[in-house]
């Protein structure tokens, strides 16, 4: 077997609208497609990253929360390279994103910063 790449993340979010919202209008992420699924009571939204990578955002009714801090076993978080970690902050700031202080990795010697979406889910940003 040979794995080349991530072709999507697949995100439960508690509020559809409020979360197409962020990953759209906040992040920038493309519709690749949208459908309701009548019988499951549930939204499936295709986003594409400039890259083509995908991420699949699923809202299902009475889904149970996910503990994410402290941090619990499981995908830990959702890393985006950003070519100016500066202008990407700014950005997120200014459409009221709280984000936290810019870091640097101690192995790489890159910069990155973490934020939510709006289910509290660890989003980082990576300096390309």
């Amino acid at each position: 077997m040979f794995l080349e790449s991530i072709h999507h993340v697949a995100i439960i979010c508690s509020d559809y609208q409020r979360s197409k919202a962020f990953y759209t209008e906040v992040l920038g992420l493309k519709v690749v497609a949208e459908h309701y699924r009548e019988n499951r009571h549930s939204y499936k939204l295709d986003l594409a990253l400039p890259d083509g990578r995908q991420i699949e955002l699923f809202s299902f009714p009475s889904a149970p929360p996910r503990v994410t801090t402290p941090e619990a076993q499981g995908l830990r978080h959702l890393a985006f390279n950003v070519i100016s970690m500066e202008a990407a902050v700014s950005e997120l700031q200014a459409k009221g994103v709280d984000v936290e202080p810019i870091r640097v990795d101690e192995y790489t010697g890159k910069s990155f910063t973490f934020f939510k979406d709006p289910d509290g889910l660890p989003l980082e940003l990576y300096e390309k």
